[in-house]
């Protein structure tokens, strides 16, 4: 199939780029307390399981020094905790806590309800368009998300 110029993948690029940052900004506008590189790492850590405190410094971009006393401060608020590793017991891991999850779980709710207020704006068959594009949009960007981001073992170090 052709592409025409309005739909190549510089086109695209710039058009996930708007949707993104605009949705960003709206939800961000009341972060529940929870900065971004907090949010970061409590997502990773619920989706990785327990990892290396230099593996979670790289995904959330900090240095180690800082990385340190961010999971610090999420031992502190009772967000995460130390665990031995199973494989090494020498290493300690940094995994989330069940309270970590659950303000991730609050924070996905709220966020649900922000936009789903949102969407009461629009027409119905806007809403039906929008569902419409989600269900074939969705599961191709989650592709091109688990392509982009570098796979990682059990001790969550990279492979």
């Amino acid at each position: 199939m052709d592409q025409t110029p309005e739909e190549g993948p510089p086109e695209v690029a710039a058009a996930l780029d708007e949707l993104a940052t605009g949705m960003i900004r709206h939800l961000m506008s009341d972060r529940q307390g929870l900065s971004l590189t907090i949010a970061a790492a409590l997502i990773r850590l619920e989706r990785d399981g327990p990892i290396r405190l230099t593996t979670l410094a790289t995904a959330v971009g900090l240095a180690q020094p800082s990385t340190t006393v961010l999971v610090q401060r999420l031992e502190a608020q009772g967000l995460a905790s130390r665990v031995g590793d199973p494989g090494d017991g020498r290493v300690r891991l940094v995994a989330i806590t069940d309270a970590g999850r659950e303000l991730l779980a609050e924070r996905r709710r709220t966020r649900d309800a922000r936009v789903a207020d949102m969407l009461t704006a629009l027409p119905e068959q806007d809403v039906q368009a929008l569902g419409e594009a989600m269900r074939t949009a969705l599961p191709i960007v989650r592709r091109m998300l688990r392509a982009a981001m570098p796979r990682t073992t059990s001790g969550g170090s990279a492979t």
